[in-house]
């Protein structure tokens, strides 16, 4: 009776990977067994004091448990614009340009929702983060993977992709530093990148890890003009 009352979008989305795996470990635990978790990337110590006395003192502010705006404060996108200029080399206009949101799940569905209709394929890297194509089948849109290989640093093959059928496609995922292997991307991926969405009309959408840890900040992306068809959804993890 209740598979009957689904929408057909929830055909074909499965259990989230991460929640089976965590089952999974629950029952390991359960059995006795001593689990390493090496999956999630879960923080495993406390943040700086000076960041929990501010949130005590942020509790105590009656402000704080009202209903907030739906663009976020404006000093938090403030803070948000000046970060991309400091790391990123780049001006995003806090009025027009930043939103916050509750995390990146949220901005892939919402992206996905906007701009996808019935029928509109979404190129998705193969391994990637399991959410893009749940997203994209939710939307009423058509996962198409194109496959990242250690032989080619686990970037795309352009030739591949230029040869495939591109008239349905309206969207590409990208995730650089890649997920799961870490991979960072060249400038010249980035080039490519550019040049294929734009000769093919392709929205460009880049999930990034944006406080990852390297010796300098990965500027190139966001360095070039992508504006009319690239969509940062940077994260914090």
């Amino acid at each position: 009776m209740v598979n009957s009352l689904k929408s057909k979008r929830l055909r074909g989305i499965k259990e989230y990977y991460f929640s089976q795996k965590l089952n999974e470990i629950d029952l390991l635990k359960k059995a006795g067994k001593n689990i390493l978790n090496l999956g999630i990337g879960s923080p495993d110590m406390l943040p700086p004091q000076a960041v929990n006395d501010a949130l005590v003192e942020a509790m105590n502010d009656p402000q704080c448990h009202r209903y907030q705006s739906n663009r976020g404060m404006m000093e938090l996108r403030d803070a948000f614009s000046q970060w991309y200029k400091r790391f990123y080399c780049t001006f995003l206009d806090p009025e027009r340009e930043i939103l916050p949101l509750m995390g990146s799940k949220e901005g892939i569905i919402h992206i996905c929702m906007a701009f996808l209709n019935k029928g509109d394929e979404v190129l998705i890297p193969n391994p990637s983060y399991p959410t893009y194509t749940s997203a994209v089948k939710l939307a009423n849109g058509i996962p198409k993977e194109y496959s990242l290989k250690s032989e080619n640093n686990y970037e795309p093959d352009f030739e591949e992709l230029v040869s495939s059928d591109l008239r349905k496609v309206k969207m590409m995922w990208v995730n650089y530093p890649h997920m799961p292997t870490g991979k960072e991307a060249s400038k010249e991926v980035f080039k490519k990148l550019r040049a294929f969405c734009r000769r093919n009309e392709i929205i460009l959408n880049d999930l990034a890890a944006v406080l990852h840890m390297h010796n300098r900040p990965i500027r190139d992306f966001i360095a070039f003009n992508f504006l009319a068809f690239f969509i940062a959804n940077g994260n914090l993890t």
